[in-house]
């Protein structure tokens, strides 16, 4: 078996890097989902409000500036082959990145470092982070700052079995007419469904970041997100909540087996600023 180091400077400066390219540069795909919303919208008002967020990210891009003045806690997705040795402590290089990243980017400082005493870190960190152990000798980092206005309006609910598919999408639905215009639509909605408590709600996590023009691989599941999507756009909730035909953007679902007695689900909404950027070494 050949093992490879990965230095823990390179993620460091990695993750420094995609702090400040995810938060002023919108994905592609996220761009093609505003656009053809924009294009099928026919209210002036929705229009509007469509043709500022197409603006607003056009300066960002242009002006290497924050996409929102809200830079989020930045959550880390890191998946590491099996065969890779990382030279150093991985956490703390993480860290490291966000704190050059937040501070060389001039992007806004979020995190307090009790939630009840509410002391700034100054740092933006510690980043929320998430380990997946994979095949091969790569390591692939990904990097979602996650703002909070669309963070508070995310809900779990541990559903029964009996419940099913329709007890799914009502909760969906009422999360999102209940959010109503304050996590700043259009809206991307991540959907788990299974696991746990806890595996849920990070499976509607990792949703957030999967291509938004991709549906599931999984035909069932495919045909559901087409099916959320559709009915959360009939909320009429539209752009910033001022009504149209567009209040989502997409909506992304992930599963995973779960128990006999159990059916969680989760919903972790994002805003039309849905920020990811990943990075293989």
């Amino acid at each position: 078996m050949n093992i490879r180091t990965i230095h823990a400077q390179e993620i460091t400066e990695t993750i420094k890097r995609l702090c400040i390219e995810s938060n002023c540069h919108l994905p592609g795909d996220v761009k093609h989902c505003i656009e053809c919303a924009r294009e099928a919208e026919d209210w002036p008002g929705a229009l509007n409000i469509l043709d500022r967020i197409i603006e607003n990210y056009n300066i960002a891009d242009e002006n290497v500036v924050p996409i929102c003045q809200d830079t989020g806690v930045a959550c880390v997705f890191i998946e590491i082959g099996r065969n890779v040795h990382i030279d150093g402590d991985i956490e703390d290089a993480i860290n490291e990145g966000i704190r050059q990243g937040y501070k060389e980017g001039y992007l806004r400082k979020s995190v307090v470092g009790d939630p009840l005493n509410r002391v700034n870190t100054g740092d933006n960190t510690p980043a929320m982070i998430y380990f997946d152990i994979v095949e091969g000798d790569k390591c692939k980092i990904t990097v979602a700052p996650k703002g909070f206005g669309s963070e508070n309006m995310s809900k779990i609910k541990m559903l029964r079995p009996s419940d099913g598919v329709d007890g799914v999408i009502d909760f969906v639905l009422k999360t999102v007419d209940e959010a109503g215009p304050n996590p700043c639509p259009p809206i991307v909605v991540g959907v788990g469904i299974g696991g746990t408590f806890d595996k849920c709600a990070l499976l509607a996590k990792k949703a957030l970041i999967r291509d938004l023009t991709q549906r599931s691989p999984y035909p069932y599941y495919a045909e559901l997100e087409e099916t959320l999507k559709k009915e959360i756009n009939r909320l009429g909730i539209g752009p910033q909540g001022l009504g149209g035909k567009t209040t989502a953007l997409a909506v992304n679902i992930e599963t995973m087996p779960t128990h006999i007695a159990g059916l969680p689900v989760a919903v972790n909404i994002n805003c039309h600023v849905t920020r990811h950027m990943s990075v293989t070494l």
